[in-house]
């Protein structure tokens, strides 16, 4: 589990180490700041599906559920509101993510801008995902900067169902 992990964190020898780790059939679980991790380390990259571009500052927005068909989502309401630092994120570098939850980019301001890079918005924009990976399984979520959600049982659903999956490979 990466959990607000951010820059590069791992030696060479570690990085071999955890591909062999997923190579053997076990799960990643990646939150927040994750996906502003290791950009040098393609197989990192691709694992995690989409990497960190550029956010605003944190906001409340509405968020969509686009699959309640896996561990953690099924008492999620198809819609509800969330306070968090919403990411923008490069395009998808893995084609095969399967996306849980994303953010309706009307109802908060993703325009932003540090020097050169700049964000607008993405669009479609998911925050949540998984995927197999190389033998193995990744679970990623956006979710997870603000310190009081990880004391909300919405969240907390949410974060144990992408544990469960990642770690047993089992659905609902």
């Amino acid at each position: 589990m990466f959990l607000n992990t951010t820059g590069n964190i791992l030696t060479p020898e570690q990085q071999t180490a955890f591909e062999k780790f997923i190579q053997s059939g076990k799960g990643y679980v990646g939150i927040h700041s994750a996906s502003d991790t290791e950009y040098d380390w393609e197989w990192y990259t691709k694992m995690v599906g989409m990497m960190f571009k550029i956010h605003p500052t944190i906001q409340t927005a509405y968020l969509k559920v686009e699959d309640k068909n896996f561990p953690g989502m099924e008492r999620l309401p198809a819609k509800f509101l969330w306070t968090d630092e919403w990411y923008e994120f490069s395009p998808a570098v893995s084609k095969d993510l399967h996306f849980l939850i994303s953010i309706d980019e009307k109802t908060y301001n993703p325009n932003v801008k540090w020097g050169t890079n700049e964000g607008k918005g993405m669009g479609f924009h998911p925050i949540s995902w998984y995927h197999t990976y190389d033998g193995g399984r990744a679970f990623y979520t956006a979710m997870g900067h603000v310190p009081q959600n990880f004391s909300d049982p919405l969240f907390l659903d949410h974060l144990f169902g992408g544990i469960y999956w990642a770690a047993t490979g089992k659905g609902l």
